[in-house]
């Protein structure tokens, strides 16, 4: 599955925001997923900003393209937004990493 992390960004330590988006990405990657990590757009934006509704438009045209979404701890109003669009598209969500299924045992139950 491609699963798109949502969380927190704009509140808090960005660094540690982002570094916290990126591990939850290498557990994902663990379980034999695809992480997508939009809090990586820190670094384009570091170079070229980008108003804040445009990094929305862009997160959510990537949102729609998941097979499911991981929602981070933490108050967000734009990841509790990518929350509820996921829900419109029929996207799951997840809210902990041990209910992201491993690929293994998703292959072993279709065997």
């Amino acid at each position: 599955m491609l699963i798109y992390v949502s969380g927190a960004y704009s509140k808090g330590d960005v660094s540690e925001i982002v570094r916290r988006a990126c591990f939850a990405g290498d557990e994902i990657l663990r379980k034999g997923h695809t992480p997508l990590i939009p809090h990586l757009s820190h670094l384009w934006h570091l170079v070229s900003p980008k108003p804040w509704e445009t990094w929305l438009e862009i997160d959510l045209a990537l949102l729609e393209r998941c097979d499911a979404i991981l929602r981070l701890d933490g108050e967000s109003k734009g990841a509790d937004r990518e929350v509820a669009i996921a829900g419109y598209f029929g996207i799951p969500v997840y809210y902990s990493m041990k209910d992201i299924p491993d690929v293994k045992d998703i292959c072993e139950k279709d065997m």
